[in-house]
């Protein structure tokens, strides 16, 4: 009767929120199963996202699923937390009555009271990894002061708020006593990092830190903000052999329509010497970025723009998605939604095609070079790795051909890349 089936939904800053309140609930005494193919236990929480339309019927549909296994007494208790719910708290109340409680993005720990528990102070930075046990992410601060048009984030979560950088490196050490190595730094936008706290942009100092934090063998930096970027933080990933040479940087467009349109606070001109100055400060790095079509009021023109600048730069690692229209944003008050379906996924499916040609270059490159990789698993045929120029679940793996010897999950090899395809990469231990 103390089992709990644990959902988590969406991004990597949710996941983090799950492992600790996974903690608190095991400290408690409940044993919990996260992301089970058969959930089994009689409590159910769902943490749920809520950023762009997809998300939302995700997290619905998952809720709906539950509440029907509820409502027939199958589970004994049903919560949601997260996103969502932060964002439609009254409106799911009233539509899914059969939830005993909604919980926002930040009363989650209020859980544990109403299980009848106690929230443990002093495990407050603990976490049950839902990972491998070799990585994990590190969240360094909540909320975004940007504008952005598109973009519900602010209205969900708020203002901008750092962790202290004592806070982040004794989490750090704890989670290195678990047997972490890599560390995959997360917030909605990182280089506003420090600005509220420490009155100055602190994303530097901080990444220096923990480069210097015995144990840390990669460090990695998700989610940058391309205006205001804090050029002091290149030569720390440049100088430090333990910072990763990648930089999440989500650029969403390049013509200076769009860019303003899109509230980005950034022209052409800027993005281009943002760019040259990364590459050319710490050469060799891999840039991960972040496209949007179909935005109100892009034209063909700031499309075919877009693919030229995507050909150009040649991103090794790009991702892209279709506008979503808001409710509350300033593009959802101010812009008329005007763009078909159709020809948002017909620009989606050209800038996704474009991207696979250059992902599958820029793999051929590799071929020859021997790279330090982290193994993740083993399946049938292969051990499965990646580069420093790779984070979990969203970049290209290293499969590798199965050595005479055993190799370690989470242990580095060094790796003599033999072929490549349009995504991955093939290689033997050296």
């Amino acid at each position: 009767m103390n089992k709990v089936d644990f959902i988590t939904l969406g991004c990597s800053k949710n996941l983090v929120d799950s492992e600790q309140l996974i903690r608190q609930l095991e400290a408690n005494g409940y044993q919990v199963e996260h992301d089970a193919e058969k959930p089994t236990g009689n409590i159910v929480i769902i943490n749920t996202c809520g950023f762009i339309g997809d998300a939302k019927e995700e997290s619905i549909n998952v809720i709906l699923q539950f509440a029907a296994l509820r409502k027939k007494k199958k589970i004994n208790k049903l919560l949601v937390m997260g996103c969502l719910s932060q964002r439609y708290l009254f409106e799911l109340t009233q539509e899914i009555p059969e939830v005993d409680k909604f919980y926002g993005k930040f009363d989650f720990k209020s859980i544990i009271s109403d299980l009848g528990k106690s929230y443990q102070q002093d495990i407050r930075l603990e976490r049950t990894l839902t990972t491998p046990k070799h990585y994990a992410y590190i969240k360094i601060s909540e909320g975004c002061n940007r504008t952005c048009s598109y973009c519900a984030i602010p209205l969900i979560t708020g203002k901008h708020t750092s962790r202290s950088m004592e806070d982040i490196e004794q989490e750090v050490r704890l989670l290195i006593k678990k047997g972490v190595k890599e560390f995959q730094l997360i917030a909605q936008d990182l280089t506003y990092y420090g600005l509220d706290l420490y009155k100055e942009m602190k994303l530097a100092e901080l990444t220096q830190r923990l480069a210097n934090i015995e144990g840390v063998e990669w460090l990695r930096l998700h989610y940058a903000y391309p205006a205001h970027f804090p050029y002091d933080l290149l030569p720390v990933i440049k100088n430090n052999a333990n910072v990763c040479s990648y930089i999440d940087i989500a650029l969403q467009h390049i013509t200076n329509n769009m860019l303003h349109l899109m509230r980005r606070n950034i022209t052409t001109e800027e993005t281009y010497n943002l760019l040259e100055t990364i590459r050319k400060e710490v050469p060799g790095i891999h840039l991960r970025t972040t496209f949007m079509v179909g935005h109100p009021g892009e034209t063909q023109q700031d499309f075919e723009a877009l693919k030229k600048f995507v050909k150009d730069y040649k991103f090794e690692r790009m991702g892209a998605f279709i506008y979503s229209d808001e409710e509350g944003t300033f593009s959802n008050k101010q812009y008329k939604d005007s763009i078909s379906t159709k020809i948002k996924q017909q620009r989606l499916n050209e800038l996704m095609a474009l991207q696979q040609e250059i992902l599958a270059n820029s793999n051929s490159h590799k071929i020859g070079k021997t790279l330090k990789v982290i193994i993740d698993r083993e399946d049938n045929d292969y051990y499965i790795g990646r580069t420093e120029f790779d984070s979990p679940e969203v970049d290209p793996e290293v499969l590798i051909e199965k050595p005479a010897f055993k190799l370690t999950i989470g242990q580095f090899y060094s790796v003599l890349i033999t072929a490549s395809d349009d995504f991955d990469l093939y290689g033997k231990v050296n």
